[in-house]
């Protein structure tokens, strides 16, 4: 009987076992060869050629490398790590395990298996600490372009919900702060959405109390400043919790021909107006005459408070239950549509923001913003939100008769970029072969002739 080698034994060493099957017996190694698990990378780098994001990133931060002993070009860099967030690798440190895989090489314009891999984990941890404040303002402008050009043609008009959102933070980091609503030490990052598309459009870390007035007035001028750079006659409607229901921010859109819906806070002199009252009262016996559980009406007046220059549409929703009064108001510049209309179908819309907002913490990991410097953490919120960018277009791409149509970003992740593929090198060509079986190669199929690039 022949010996066993050295290889043998570390072969045998290294199997899994698993129950025989029709008495054979089944073993498992991870030595299959050149195969990635992350097949839809593919993609995801073609989603990006046709954004462009990396490049337009990179194009904002000084590389002052020698170019001659360049590895590992600016974008490249970044498309390696913003592509990883994409398909759930969302820490730096996952990259060094992705150096070599086929799929993120063929991604990056690299051949699978010769010529140096990706960058490393200390690489990308350098460029996510390098942008200078100055640099991270010319990003999130860029984020702002990139936005705009998602549009062939400039809309008549969009609807831009901002928000902000607690980001727990990891230790005594820069612009960390004790919130006393959410119970935590955290940063209160502001989130603006296109809703309606489901597009992002800026995300902003900041420290964890709540924006006053002017800073949120000063962030909202910037943002549609940057936007009439390309949309100069796009009416604009921005919505918002009652952290911007301010008077700076409403006088601000007032002054520059800005509609707004805006959650109002209660106050003494809005449960005192009479108007209110009346109609609250008048819900209440409604709803007890009829025997309901809860029973909803609207009502609107002109209100103006002490720190407001004017008086102001002001709408309230009026819910009487079995469990008592609960009434909610909203303040609006809007002098078209009922009561019903602005606060149910255009304030209540909002409600979706917050959706895009958990996709863009749970599913793509944004609230990983554990490093000690804040222009740090600021650069992985333009990282994830580049993800973001990928993760809607290849969305956009999926037939709207198909189920995954409406998926969240973890299912697409799940069924198109999970995908199991043998990358076969030859002298003439690459094949990517993936499995037969696999569920969605229709769908995979039509996001790939989708995102192919016009011939040139």
């Amino acid at each position: 009987m022949p010996q066993a080698t050295p290889a043998m034994i570390e072969l045998i060493r290294n199997e899994i076992r698993f129950p025989a099957i029709a008495h054979k017996k089944i073993t498992a190694a991870f030595d299959g060869g050149r195969l990635t698990s992350d097949g839809g990378v593919l993609l995801l780098a073609q989603a990006e050629r046709e954004l462009g994001i990396c490049s337009q990133l990179a194009a904002c931060i000084a590389d002052p490398r020698d170019p001659g002993r360049v590895i590992h070009k600016l974008d490249d860099i970044l498309r390696a790590r913003v592509l990883a967030i994409a398909c759930g690798y969302e820490d730096a440190d996952d990259l060094d395990a992705l150096r070599d895989d086929p799929g993120f090489r063929l991604a990056l314009g690299k051949l699978p298996s010769s010529g140096a891999g990706l960058a490393s984990q200390p690489t990308m941890s350098r460029w996510e600490n390098a942008p200078t404040t100055r640099e991270l303002a010319r990003m999130m402008a860029a984020m702002v372009d990139i936005y705009c050009a998602s549009y062939p043609t400039a809309p008549a008009t969009v609807t831009l919900d901002i928000d902000d959102t607690c980001d727990i933070v990891h230790g005594y980091q820069q612009l960390s702060f004790w919130n006393g609503h959410h119970g935590e030490r955290c940063f209160l990052p502001i989130h603006v959405y296109d809703t309606a598309t489901g597009r992002p459009v800026a995300m902003l870390l900041r420290t964890g109390k709540t924006p006053s007035g002017a800073e949120a007035a000063g962030h909202i001028r910037r943002l549609v400043r940057h936007i009439r750079r390309h949309w100069p006659a796009t009416h604009i409607t921005i919505r918002g919790d009652g952290h911007y229901g301010r008077p700076e921010v409403m006088a601000f859109c007032e002054a520059h021909g800005i509609d707004y819906v805006f959650g109002l806070p209660t106050n003494t002199a809005l449960r005192a107006n009479s108007d209110i009252v009346a109609a609250a009262d008048a819900c209440a016996v409604k709803r007890a005459r009829e025997d309901r559980v809860v029973l909803r009406s609207y009502a609107e007046i002109r209100y103006g408070a002490k720190s407001w220059k004017c008086q102001r549409r002001v709408v309230a929703r009026i819910e009487a239950s079995t469990l008592g009064m609960d009434i909610r108001y909203v303040v609006t510049s809007l002098t078209e549509g009922s009561a019903e209309h602005i606060y149910d179908s255009l304030y209540c819309a909002r409600g979706q923001a917050e959706n895009l907002i958990k996709l863009h913490k749970t599913q793509l990991a944004s609230d990983r913003t554990s490093c000690r410097s804040a222009n740090a953490n600021q650069m992985r919120l333009i990282l994830h939100t580049a993800a973001f960018w990928l993760m809607w277009r290849i969305q956009q791409a999926i037939p709207k008769a198909t189920a995954l149509a409406t998926a969240e970003f973890a299912t697409l992740r799940l069924r198109l970029l999970k995908v199991a593929a043998r990358v076969i090198e030859t002298a003439s060509r690459i094949r990517v072969a993936f499995a037969s079986a696999c569920p969605d190669a229709a769908v995979f199929r039509t996001i790939a002739i989708a995102l192919r690039p016009a011939p040139t």
